[in-house]
């Protein structure tokens, strides 16, 4: 199964940062190949809000549709995708947040396979180029609302 897992330091503080990625209804806006999000089912318990998500994703020809769960959790400024229903074999997608002197360390971490061979391969051919365009698009995104903000 195809894993990949970086860190990126950022200029933004770790709430900053887990609130951009925890606003999930926002990335058709600015995530590649996210071409509609719909939030199916929010629920809350123990601090934590967990959300059903149905991510329409396009990459040339290719279009599918999955259904994650979604448990963002503040406290420990983490962000857990599990996978429910589409495509895939098995997702796992993580998002760790870790303050630094310099904003904060954003680690994602994510592990896939398609139920398709063939899926799987067209994946293999771009995956590590596509998720460095993601992380690098929640950077700029970041960037860009940070830049609209007041000074107060």
């Amino acid at each position: 199964m195809p894993k990949f897992e970086t860190t990126r330091p950022v200029r933004h503080s770790p709430q900053v940062m887990f609130d951009l990625v925890a606003d999930i209804e926002r990335y058709p806006e600015f995530v590649p190949m996210c071409e509609s999000l719909y939030i199916r089912r929010r629920s809350e318990a123990g601090g934590t809000t967990t959300l059903l998500a149905d991510m329409s994703i396009g990459y040339k020809m290719i279009r599918e549709t999955f259904t994650t769960r979604v448990e963002l959790d503040r406290a420990a400024n983490q962000i857990r995708v599990t996978y429910v229903d589409g495509p895939f074999k098995h997702l796992e997608n993580r998002w760790t947040f870790i303050a630094s002197p310099s904003g904060c360390d954003v680690k994602f971490f994510i592990d896939y396979e398609f139920k398709s061979r063939t899926f799987q391969m067209l994946a293999g051919a771009v995956f590590e180029k596509v998720f460095r365009k993601m992380a690098e698009a929640f950077e700029a995104r970041a960037d860009h609302l940070a830049a609209r903000k007041p000074l107060t």
